[in-house]
């Protein structure tokens, strides 16, 4: 069976090195498929799940946002964060989506509500990504 490489990288560094035979990233477009060969690509990446098929398993990955770049034989993430499944804490992420829902719900002026929004939404992704809820 055929594989791509397939590396997801932070600011803090790499979160993801490994070869797989299929990866499915959400673009802010809709969802695409990646199979080893695919035609050179640039996508911005939604805040979701990277899914990343190896034989008869699946890695997850939460990714909050950035970039696709594909190449026939090499997937590269960009992201200002990523945490793969096993290593995500579901009590601080159900926190984080407390503080940002009563952020949001704060009639407060000086609220940014747009980074309130943008943070229950990673939470969110967290929560998904680690339940499975994909």
């Amino acid at each position: 069976m055929k594989t791509t490489v397939v590396n997801i990288v932070t600011p803090d560094g790499p979160v993801y090195d490994s070869e797989v035979s299929m990866v499915i990233v959400k673009t802010v477009t809709g969802e695409m498929g990646i199979l080893p060969g695919h035609i050179p690509t640039v996508a911005p990446l939604a805040v979701s799940a990277v899914r990343l098929k190896k034989d008869n398993s699946m890695d997850v990955v939460a990714v909050s946002g950035g970039f696709v770049e594909i190449r026939p034989d090499k997937v590269t993430i960009l992201t200002p964060s990523a945490e793969v499944a096993d290593q995500i804490d579901i009590a601080r992420a159900k926190e984080a989506v407390k503080r940002a829902e009563s952020r949001l719900q704060s009639k407060q002026d000086d609220i940014d509500f747009k980074r309130a929004e943008l943070s229950l939404k990673r939470a969110m992704n967290r929560i998904n990504v680690k339940e499975g809820n994909i």
